[in-house]
C-alpha cells in the first residue's frame, strides 16, 4: 500500500470509519474515469481541489458534476481571488499528486470548503492519496471529517 493511501486509511480507522479504501486497477485523473471505474454517477466523486488565495492554499471538496467557479468561491470564503494551484503548490500543501488528491492526509492543515451538492449523494467516493485509490464515504462524515465549510461553488442557474 502506498505511504500516501496507508495514511488516509489511518485517519479513516482513527475515526471510526472504516469505509473501503480500493485500489483501482488504472489511475483516475478525472471524476468521469473515477465514476466509470466505480459505477456511480459523476456527481458522487468528491474532487479535492487545491486553490490559492492571498492568504494560502485552500481546499474545495467538490462534486464531479460541478465545476467550480472562482469568483463564486472567493465571495463565499471573503477572499479578493481563489486561482488553481500548480503541480508543486499541490503537492506542496498536501504531498499528494493531482489526480489523487484526497480530503485529508496532508502535511500541515488547510481550510476546507465542501460543495453543497455532495450532500445530494448517499454514497461519495474521493481519492485516497494516488491517483489509483478512492475510499467511500458519507458527505456528513466527509464534512466532519475534514472540518469542511459547506459553501455553493458554482453559480446558481
Amino acid at each position: 500500500m502506498h505511504p500516501n493511501v496507508a495514511r488516509v486509511k489511518a485517519i479513516l480507522d482513527d475515526a471510526g470509519l472504516h469505509g473501503r479504501v480500493r485500489e483501482l486497477t488504472e489511475g483516475t485523473h478525472t471524476a468521469a474515469q473515477a465514476a466509470a471505474l466505480l459505477g456511480c454517477e459523476v456527481g458522487a466523486i468528491a474532487n479535492s481541489l487545491i486553490f490559492m488565495t492571498e492568504k494560502g492554499p485552500i481546499l474545495v471538496l467538490t462534486s464531479g458534476s460541478h465545476r467550480v467557479d472562482t469568483d463564486v468561491v472567493a465571495a463565499a470564503i471573503g477572499v479578493e481571488a481563489v486561482g488553481r494551484a500548480t503541480p508543486d503548490q499541490v503537492r506542496q500543501a498536501t504531498g499528494q499528486p493531482i489526480g489523487g488528491v484526497a480530503p485529508v492526509g496532508h502535511p500541515a492543515p488547510i481550510p476546507t470548503y465542501i460543495d453543497a451538492e455532495l450532500a445530494e449523494h448517499g454514497e461519495l467516493w474521493a481519492a485516497a492519496g494516488v491517483p489509483a485509490s478512492v475510499f467511500e464515504i458519507s458527505y456528513a462524515d466527509l464534512k466532519d471529517l475534514t472540518d469542511a465549510v459547506e459553501i455553493a461553488v458554482a453559480a446558481e442557474g
